[in-house]
């Protein structure tokens, strides 16, 4: 089926990332998955590409491009095909998070003191949301941003971040009244070496290995008024109104990883021989390939009017949950299947196959757990809010 998404335009930018991808990228994602880190210096590679910022206005240095998804999908899709499914997690985070809070809630002077650095890579970007004693439930945030002359002093602990290591600038959720209603919440931007701001472990995680995730830990630090980030206690609705850009990200980027192994696993049954008979010449293994060409081609059709659907400014909240439930399940049951036909191979970390098998699972986790996604669908399906 051909795929109409793209322009001329979009397969030109496709050239530039490939080259950026295989020059600054592929040589490196094994040495950054066994130092459980990446190196600052493929950001500021990405930013003088154009790869990174494509979100960020024009004026401060970006791509300008954030009502226009494709190029980001098209980045996604070039990491996926040299397996740097970690640095493709950092750079979601930065793209389609961090920079889109800034964009659309930050005064013009702070989108001049911190996008041009985000969109060349200088400044990494992160969003402290979870907490040791919360997960999904946002409303059971617990740090605390005490209001004091000329700004706030903020205490508590946030788990699982995202670029939590490298991070210089973390959007943090913070707790600014006294109950846990949606006017309760507030975004403060923390900065790197602020006064009892630190990190914790670099967590080690069952995949994602090059991409750090971190505890992050605030001591009476004090955040400037400057830094506070949308209107005070509108954090909750501002979360609410990023969450289908998030979930969006994370479709497109399960559809890119499951398609970059299903090639792979194609070719491997393609060369594998058993029995005296390559293995792609056997029924059973044309029957799973084909049932997932087919669910791949029917995910990535659903998946590309969602992203068409953003461009337009009307992609809902349930939509967005459709594609990032469906595309992670589908995820997770192909690269399940591929490993499979790599028999004991595939169990080997050596095989894109393996490290992909690690990296998947978390799709099904971070964006809203798929039974959050599954509660938001429901919800719409019967008719409640």
């Amino acid at each position: 089926m051909k795929r109409a998404l793209y322009t001329d335009d979009h397969e030109q930018f496709r050239g530039v990332v490939r080259e950026f991808a295989s020059r600054e990228v592929a040589p490196h994602v094994q040495r950054w998955e066994d130092d459980r880190l990446i190196d600052r210096g493929v950001w500021q590679a990405a930013g003088k590409q154009g790869v990174l910022g494509l979100s960020a206005p024009e004026q401060y240095g970006g791509g300008g491009q954030r009502r226009d998804y494709r190029y980001r999908a098209i980045v996604l899709e070039e990491l996926a095909r040299v397996h740097a499914t970690s640095l493709a997690s950092g750079f979601s985070l930065q793209d389609d998070i961090a920079i889109p809070y800034l964009d659309s809630l930050a005064t013009p002077e702070q989108k001049q003191r911190w996008l041009p650095g985000m969109a060349s890579g200088e400044l990494i970007g992160a969003i402290a949301m979870t907490e040791p004693g919360t997960g999904s439930d946002l409303r059971g945030i617990r740090a605390t941003a005490a209001k004091v002359a000329g700004g706030w002093v903020v205490n508590g602990a946030k788990t699982f971040i995202t670029n939590g290591i490298q991070s210089d600038l973390v959007i943090t959720v913070v707790r600014t009244g006294p109950g846990g209603g949606s006017r309760d919440f507030s975004l403060l931007v923390a900065e790197r070496d602020m006064p009892g701001f630190s990190r914790g472990r670099k967590l080690d995680k069952v995949g994602l290995h090059g991409q750090d995730t971190a505890e992050l830990v605030f001591q009476d630090v004090f955040i400037p008024e400057d830094n506070l980030l949308g209107e005070p206690g509108g954090g909750f609705g501002h979360l609410v109104d990023h969450l289908p850009l998030e979930r969006l990200s994370i479709a497109v980027q399960a559809v890119s990883s499951a398609d970059a192994i299903f090639r792979s696993t194609v070719a491997y049954t393609d060369e594998r021989t058993a029995f005296g008979e390559k293995i792609a010449d056997f029924q059973h293994t044309r029957f799973v390939l084909a049932d997932i060409a087919t669910e791949l081609d029917v995910t990535r059709t659903f998946v590309d009017q969602a992203i068409l659907a953003y461009n337009e400014g009307a992609l809902s909240v349930v939509d967005a949950a459709k594609a990032k439930l469906w595309a992670s399940e589908m995820q997770n049951r192909v690269v399940d299947r591929c490993l499979q036909l790599h028999g004991g191979y595939g169990y080997m970390l050596e095989y894109p196959v393996a490290r992909a098998y690690q990296d998947a699972r978390i799709q099904r986790i971070f964006g809203g757990t798929n039974e959050i996604m599954r509660q938001i669908i429901g919800r719409d399906v019967v008719g409640r809010r």
